[in-house]
């Protein structure tokens, strides 16, 4: 049985990604959440790096959407300048935000990667749904307190996935 937690690819910013792995995948749509994974939870808009990397990304030919618990408000100033397809009070885990977020890119789940700092939201939702799932290091420490509690069982959790990753190079 396959562990839900466990994330198919581990980097550490989504600016490090490798449009090849992604396309070697069959990647052809990108969900990918914004805060601390995009910006740092408390910076509101897209910044010259955030635009740069959409437009690699666009250009490269994939399809993106934003899939955020963040409010409408928050997720409409961040989304301002993209103008990327999203959805806002995902509610995520949830497998309907994530259904929504692959019908506004028009892919399928074999074909749709899923781009987040979180395993209990981002990687087990997309999971949920065998999508091609991609953890990226948190860019702040700076979090609401319930998160910063979640963070202490997810250290737990990659710390399990990267001994099985040694042991299995052994």
């Amino acid at each position: 049985m396959r562990n839900n937690l466990i994330p198919k690819l581990h980097v550490n910013s989504p600016y490090e990604l490798e449009i090849e792995v992604l396309k070697k995948n069959s990647i052809e749509g990108i969900i990918i959440d914004i805060d601390n994974t995009l910006v740092p939870w408390s910076e509101k808009f897209a910044d010259e790096k955030v635009i740069e990397l959409v437009n690699k990304l666009v250009k490269a030919g994939f399809k993106l959407c934003i899939l955020s618990n963040g409010t409408k408000n928050r997720v409409a100033m961040f989304n301002r300048e993209l103008k990327l397809p999203a959805v806002h009070n995902a509610a995520k885990p949830s497998r309907a935000a994530f259904r929504k977020a692959i019908k506004l890119l028009g892919t399928d789940p074999q074909n749709t990667a899923v781009i987040g700092d979180q395993i209990f939201t981002d990687i087990l939702g997309g999971n949920r749904l065998e999508l091609f799932t991609i953890l990226v290091v948190p860019l702040s420490s700076k979090e609401f307190l319930w998160t910063r509690f979640v963070r202490q069982i997810e250290k737990m959790v990659l710390k399990k996935y990267k001994d099985s990753l040694k042991n299995n190079k052994e």
